[in-house]
């Protein structure tokens, strides 16, 4: 079973502003298939609520900041995404749900697979069935 890490995107700059490059399967460990983001989220509504079969995904605050649970039934832990270059890995196995956004969060996801309803675990007693041993 994998774990889920963080990992820093190299930044670039000058005093124009700042460059951050991400490339699939380079620092992303995987191909990146599926970009979407969430924006506009109110602070007290929590998001995600799911684990995958077969999907890894990077999440990574371009804007603002949100914290994301995470629970791969072994480990539970929260973590703070609050800077364009530190970029969450996400498991198919971490249950995740992401919470505490702020007003000018805007959450990048780059997904290794194209949407698949199929592919989604959202009850998390089926989450405990298939990653819990």
């Amino acid at each position: 079973m994998e774990i889920s890490k963080v990992i820093f995107v190299n930044e670039l700059g000058d005093e124009r502003g700042k460059l951050a490059v991400i490339e699939s399967n380079q620092l992303i460990p995987f191909i990146i298939n599926r970009v979407f983001y969430i924006y506009g989220t109110k602070g007290e509504v929590r998001r995600g609520f799911h684990a995958h079969h077969k999907t890894r995904q990077a999440l990574i605050c371009v804007s603002g900041n949100c914290k994301v649970y995470l629970d791969n039934i072994k480990r539970k832990t929260d973590v703070l995404l609050d800077s364009p270059t530190k970029v969450l890995i996400l498991e198919p196995n971490d249950w995740h749900e992401m919470y505490d956004f702020s007003v000018d969060c805007v959450l990048l996801v780059l997904a290794s697979h194209l949407y698949d309803a199929e592919d989604y675990i959202r009850d998390y007693e089926k989450f405990k069935e298939v990653y819990g041993g």
